[in-house]
Order: C-alpha cells, then sequence, then structure tokens
C-alpha cells in the first residue's frame, strides 16, 4: 500500500454494565458503543502512525475540530518523528493510552495514516480502553487501531475521516448524524461530478458479485493493512460478518496475493457477506497479461457463495463515509448498499 506516495470480547458486557455504558449483542459479539459525542467535547487529536512533517498540517486539524464544534486538545508526541513514523512505538502508544485515560476527551482523531498503528498494538492498555470507551474514527492505516480495539475489547469504531480529509458538507454531516444523533444511516454510491446531469452512471458503478441480502456485524478496512495483522490477535472473527476491503496504489497481482493470504489463513470462511470499495491507482498499468481486480475478486469470492458486491463507495476517496466497525448492518449486494441495524453510540 503505497500511500506516502499517492496520498501524502472479552467481558466487556460485565465492564459496560459496571461503567454504565450500553453493550449490544451482534452475532455473539459483546460490543461496547462508545457514547455519543455532544457539541463542546473535546477530541484528541494523536499520531499513532505516520509522522506530520509540517506544523500547519497539525494546525489544519485543530481548525476543522473547532469548525466542528469541539474542543481540541493535542497529544503530546503529534508532532514528534521517529523517521517516518510519528514518535516512537512506545511514544505512540502512551499517547492513545493517556486520552482514553483522560475523562475530559470523548474522541480520538488521528492526524493522518500512512504506516504504524499496527505496530502500538501491542503496547495499549486494553483494560483502560475498555473501562473508558470512546469514539475512535480514522482509516487506511488506522485500520489496524479500529480492528485492533474492536478485537481486544468489543469497542466499536468508526471507519471514516481522519484530520487531514476534506470536511466537506457531505462528510460531516453523517458523521454528526451516526456519531452525535445516534441515528443508523444507509450508505449507496453517490451521484458525483457529470454524473449528476446524464443518464448514466459512469463514476462508482456497482458490480453484484453474488446477489443476496445478509446481515451482520461490519467489519474490515485496509487490505494492506488487514493482511499485515491476519493471524494476530488483534484481528477480529469473521465469523459471520460482512467483511469490507479498500485498497491504494496496489498492482492487481499484489491483491491477488492479499486476498490469497486471506483466503488461506481462513479469513474469508463462515462469512456472511462481502463487500470491496474503491482501489485507487490500482489497474493493471501496462504490464503484459495482468488479470484485472474484476477477474481477481470472481476467483476469490464468487466461489465462497456469499452475497458479494464491488464498487462501494469506500476507500481513499472522498466524501468519505462514517462506518460502524462491529456494529450490525444488513448488506444487498443486488442494490449495492449498506444499511445499519443499530445505533452505532449509547
Amino acid at each position: 500500500m503505497r500511500r506516502r506516495q499517492l496520498l501524502g470480547r472479552l467481558g466487556v458486557a460485565a465492564a459496560a454494565g459496571a461503567l454504565g455504558q450500553r453493550a449490544v449483542q451482534a452475532q455473539g459479539r459483546s460490543t461496547l458503543l462508545p457514547p455519543r459525542l455532544r457539541a463542546g467535547d473535546t477530541v484528541g487529536i494523536v499520531s499513532p502512525a505516520g509522522a506530520t512533517f509540517e506544523r500547519d498540517r497539525l494546525d489544519l486539524v485543530i481548525d476543522a475540530v473547532k469548525a466542528l464544534g469541539f474542543v481540541p486538545r493535542v497529544a503530546p508526541h503529534a508532532l514528534a518523528r521517529y523517521g517516518y513514523l510519528a514518535g516512537t512505538d512506545a511514544e505512540r502508544a502512551a499517547d492513545v493510552n493517556a486520552l482514553f485515560a483522560d475523562p475530559a476527551v470523548k474522541a480520538l482523531l488521528p492526524i493522518r495514516g500512512d504506516w504504524g498503528s499496527a505496530r502500538i498494538l501491542p503496547y495499549l492498555d486494553y483494560d483502560l480502553i475498555r473501562a473508558n470507551p470512546k469514539v475512535v474514527i480514522g482509516f487506511s492505516d488506522i485500520s489496524a487501531l479500529l480492528l485492533g480495539l474492536y478485537a481486544q475489547t468489543g469497542l466499536v469504531t468508526f471507519h471514516g475521516p481522519h484530520g487531514l480529509t476534506a470536511w466537506r458538507d457531505d462528510q460531516v454531516e453523517p458523521l454528526r448524524r451516526i456519531v452525535m444523533n445516534g441515528e443508523m444511516l444507509t450508505y449507496t454510491n453517490p451521484l458525483l461530478g457529470a454524473d449528476q446531469d446524464r443518464l448514466m452512471r459512469d463514476q462508482g458503478r456497482i458490480q453484484t458479485i453474488t446477489p443476496g441480502r445478509v446481515t451482520g456485524p461490519l467489519l474490515g478496512g485496509n487490505l494492506s493493512v488487514i493482511s499485515g495483522i491476519v493471524g494476530s490477535p488483534y484481528m477480529p472473527d469473521t465469523t459471520g460478518a460482512v467483511l469490507f476491503l479498500e485498497d491504494v496504489g496496489e498492482a492487481p497481482y499484489s491483491l491477488d496475493r492479499m486476498l490469497t493470504q486471506l483466503k488461506l489463513a481462513g479469513l474469508l470462511d463462515g462469512l456472511a457477506g462481502f463487500v470491496f470499495g474503491q482501489c485507487t491507482a490500482c489497474g493493471p498499468g501496462e504490464g503484459y497479461g495482468s488479470l484485472t481486480l474484476e477477474e481477481i475478486l470472481q476467483d476469490h469470492i464468487k466461489p465462497l457463495g456469499i452475497p458479494a458486491y464491488a464498487g462501494a463507495w469506500i476507500g481513499h476517496v472522498e466524501p468519505l463515509w462514517t462506518l460502524p466497525i462491529g456494529g450490525p448492518v444488513t448488506m444487498d449486494a443486488t442494490l449495492g448498499s449498506l444499511r445499519m441495524q443499530a445505533p452505532a453510540v449509547s
């Protein structure tokens, strides 16, 4: 995953009861919902992955948090650097732990992705996190943090905008509706650009791999990141889940290799449904005899016999959807839609 080049269950029900938080059951999994955000809440700005090399990038995120109606709190190592990482693993993990421990902080917003979230997973205090559930949102490399938190604590996290996204109305309002109002949204691909004025859709076309409709907990994120945590205790059990994947800047052979890894590791076994989002700059290029992404998905996903579609507006694209990791959804592979079945906040 070349993002720098391209884009710069464990006793959670008992813990939730003790804390007055709301725990729900989804496909046999005990999940912990974070409290909803309210205007004026403090949002922690953190760097669990790649370094932020320019101070004005952090200032941009601070401005965005204020414009959203929240109070920004910058983690101590947000501008730290250790090569391409935002500080050492210990420093980045310490910032995440400290923000969860701070009762004034109600949400964690990473500045950016790039690479490094997986490296801090062994150093997080999951007992502390389970006892202090909060909204955590991001995408790309942050997928490792989102999935690791859910796997270790049952905390529903959010695949959505991180700090350095556009924050236009078409992604701000759905985010507010989910994490502030507790609404249950339905996701279908938006009509963008010239498609708004013509009879047929060009961008965001849906490809049904196997028709059908299914309900299950939503899991997923960046394919390259997920392939890097397969087999670890930070990858949730995908049995009965609706799995979504996306990527950026990967050649078809690389996508094929990573999907093969997921298949051989058993990650695709027992899925309820499958969604592939956008793969920006993932074409075959000028290589001779390359498989296409469509052919690769036919090879790996079609034989599963489960409802599946490709082309969902998920990935390194805007507007970014806010998707609840661990929350129950109904997926319709024919219509190309995802519908939340429960609020993702308490």
